[in-house]
């Protein structure tokens, strides 16, 4: 790669990490961007996984306040994850590089339609939690769901935050601030299992994520400071909007074009 390819890479991330503070769907910016800059598809998304990892764990320090009296919910939950993660991962590597490829429009169109409606499973969550509507069944049901929840973090992973929510809107009784907290908790040990994996997969480009690790972080703190100056629904938006067109450039491109 070219260093000018790597400044697109490093732009992406940065841009991915402060879509992720204050909206979430960077991966829809970043996935595509390595694919475009040549990197084959399951070497992209591995990468991917890899260089993204530092933010969803700065998300989950955040919020660490809202984790302290979750101890078991998250010895039930983070197993999931972990266990979850690493399926996906193994996954991925045996997917192989066509299929993946083939594949990759599909996914870009769910995690957009994931993204797309973050906000009204939030605003039925909230109801839920408002009206009393939440199970008093077991916690331990949720733990099946998670996981799989978690396998598809662990193979593409856009738009996971939004499948945990919705699993445990059916079943935790609580207030939507500890049940995010929860769920970045569960989404970083997916990402995490995956991630480690990967590292010995022989699959990651370590220079660009490196390059987009930094960016990520960089980006992440840049949200930070423009969370009150910037409405996420306008933000989210926007990405939908380019994962969709993103999505449907690539199915035509590999089932019309190719």
């Amino acid at each position: 790669m070219t260093i000018i390819e790597y400044v697109f890479a490093a732009l992406a991330a940065i841009a991915a990490g402060l879509i992720n503070a204050l909206a979430g769907g960077g991966t829809l910016i970043t996935f595509p961007v390595l694919m475009a800059l040549g990197i084959p598809a399951v070497s992209a998304n591995v990468t991917n996984t890899v260089a993204l990892l530092p933010g969803y764990l700065g998300g989950t320090f955040a919020q660490a306040n809202d984790l302290k009296d979750q101890k078991k919910r998250l010895w039930l939950f983070i197993p999931a994850g972990l266990l979850g993660g690493l399926v996906g991962g193994i996954l991925l590597l045996q997917t192989g590089e066509k299929l993946f490829t083939n594949l990759v429009p599909f996914l870009i169109l769910l995690a957009s339609t994931l993204l797309a409606i973050q906000n009204p499973v939030r605003k039925w969550l909230t109801r839920r939690i408002e009206q009393g509507k939440a199970t008093h069944t077991s916690e331990a049901w949720a733990f099946f769901p998670i996981f799989l929840a978690a396998v598809y973090g662990g193979y593409f992973g856009a738009g996971l935050s939004v499948i945990i929510l919705a699993v445990m809107g059916l079943v935790l009784s609580d207030n939507l601030t500890r049940l995010n907290a929860l769920k970045q908790g569960i989404a970083f040990a997916a990402n995490f299992a995956a991630a480690l994996f990967f590292v010995f997969s022989g699959k990651v480009n370590w220079i660009v994520a490196l390059v987009m690790a930094v960016g990520a972080l960089l980006g992440g703190a840049l949200g930070g400071k423009l969370a009150s100056k910037v409405k996420p629904n306008t933000l989210r938006a926007i990405v939908v909007t380019i994962g969709f067109t993103v999505g449907i450039i690539y199915l035509v491109k590999t089932f019309f074009l190719a």
